[in-house]
């Protein structure tokens, strides 16, 4: 007779369990629209914890921040939250071309791995965010792709540059996988996708190139989001909610600021338009990140009742 002490005998009551009955799925999707999280809310967190953000906050969708998959997976660099004080500041071309061979050697099984702990979470991920800019190498490009694949993305979003994006789109043809540009608010820099205009050009270099449309700094650059999404909502991968003041003004704690997001929130709950509503937390609360994650979250649920 073989015996079993409590703890040995939860581990295999667990490994016995079907994967669909161990790891439910997340279901954040609330009144037909799929609410997510860009994982850059959860910045000043590692990996780890930052899942267990999304399983805290109920979001089961998740548009995750290259640098939580890199650093995870074992990138060079600073670990997650602001520098420590005296640290170095700006350019470091060492560090750089360190990140650089690490991205065009590391084995994708460890982004595989990464996958797995979210779906073991619960949550998926639809999204890959890594920002192509203009010193990539093309090896670099086409390690993104492999790395958003390898995590089940379905899409990559990229706060790129224009100059960056016609370097980017052969390979979205080779990988056949779409990339959605990440708009701002400085319209004074061509090279910069802020207006509608810069969306058009980058849909003309290709026709897997989308939008990722951030409704705070399209509102804060002057624009509406409202109208852009009900003549572009087919060309729309996921929008990014968050609140600032009109004329270019600041991050704000959500209902403080002049963005639409009620709006926004009903249109999509309207025309049950495919897009992925992705809180992206911004503002300077006063909770950790979680706490504020959860009262977007709230202001969401308030929004589509």
């Amino acid at each position: 007779m073989i015996n079993l002490n409590r703890r040995d005998f939860g581990k295999i009551a667990l490994a016995s369990l079907p994967t669909a009955m161990a790891f439910a799925k997340i279901n954040s999707t609330i009144s037909g629209v799929k609410i997510g999280a860009q994982s850059y809310s959860f910045r000043t967190m590692p990996l780890d914890e930052a899942i267990k953000g999304f399983v805290a906050c109920g979001i089961g969708e998740c548009e995750l921040f290259a640098q939580h998959a890199e650093r995870a997976a074992g990138a060079p660099g600073p670990p997650p939250g602001p520098p420590p004080a005296g640290a170095p500041r700006g350019p470091n071309p060492a560090a750089r071309e360190e990140l650089r061979k690490w991205r065009t050697s590391v084995s994708m099984d460890k982004f595989k791995a990464i996958h797995k702990q979210f779906e073991d979470a619960g949550v998926n991920v639809h999204g890959f965010n890594m920002s192509f800019r203009e010193d990539f190498s093309d090896a670099e490009i086409d390690a993104g792709f492999e790395m958003g694949k390898a995590l089940g993305a379905k899409f990559l979003t990229a706060s790129s540059t224009i100059k960056a994006a016609k370097r980017v789109a052969p390979f979205a043809e080779k990988h056949k996988m779409m990339v959605s540009m990440h708009g701002h608010s400085n319209k004074k820099d061509p090279n910069e996708f802020a207006t509608p205009e810069s969306f058009a050009e980058a849909m003309g270099m290709s026709k897997y190139f989308k939008i990722n449309l951030d409704i705070g700094h399209f509102f804060a650059a002057g624009y509406d989001p409202i109208a852009y999404i009900k003549e572009h909502h087919d060309k729309i991968t996921n929008i990014h909610l968050k609140d600032r003041k009109k004329d270019d003004g600041a991050n704000t704690i959500w209902g403080e600021g002049d963005t639409p997001i009620k709006a926004v929130l009903a249109l999509l709950k309207k025309e049950k338009y495919p897009i992925y509503a992705d809180i992206e937390y911004e503002y300077r609360g006063a909770g950790d990140p979680v706490t504020e994650v959860k009262k977007c979250m709230q202001y969401i649920k308030d929004a589509l009742a």
